[in-house]
């Protein structure tokens, strides 16, 4: 997943005051701003691999958010491999702790609005 210099693209729940905070920032920095809702598009793990690879994450773990019930509940305590964490991933984005914007060959994770700033503004 790639997208140009010219377009961000956002994976994000729309219930999160944060997601629409990093829309906003993202529409400040391109014109073209891609938002993809969590429960709408579903990622295969392919494409969550390469995110990953993207934001510098070798462990999907880091996406989780502890403390959703759904974490609570099912996850917590146990052990799961890589494609299992995916799995639960794709099966459930709600457990994704904040958006994730994603510019050219570089993704980041806003937990903070701001965060997205990190993708920097279009070169002149």
């Amino acid at each position: 997943m790639r997208t140009t210099e010219n377009e961000i693209l956002v994976y994000y729940n729309p219930e999160q005051n944060t997601a629409r905070q990093v829309l906003a920032y993202a529409r400040s920095l391109v014109s073209h701003v891609h938002e993809v809702e969590y429960h709408k598009t579903r990622f295969s793990t392919t494409i969550w691999r390469h995110i990953l690879d993207m934001l510098g994450e070798p462990d999907p773990k880091s996406l989780l958010n502890k403390a959703h019930p759904f974490y609570r509940e099912h996850l917590k305590g146990r052990d799961f491999n890589r494609e299992d964490i995916l799995n639960i991933i794709i099966r459930n984005p709600d457990i994704i702790r904040a958006p994730i914007a994603i510019r050219g060959k570089r993704a980041v994770f806003c937990e903070n609005p701001t965060d997205i700033l990190r993708l920097g503004a279009v070169a002149a």
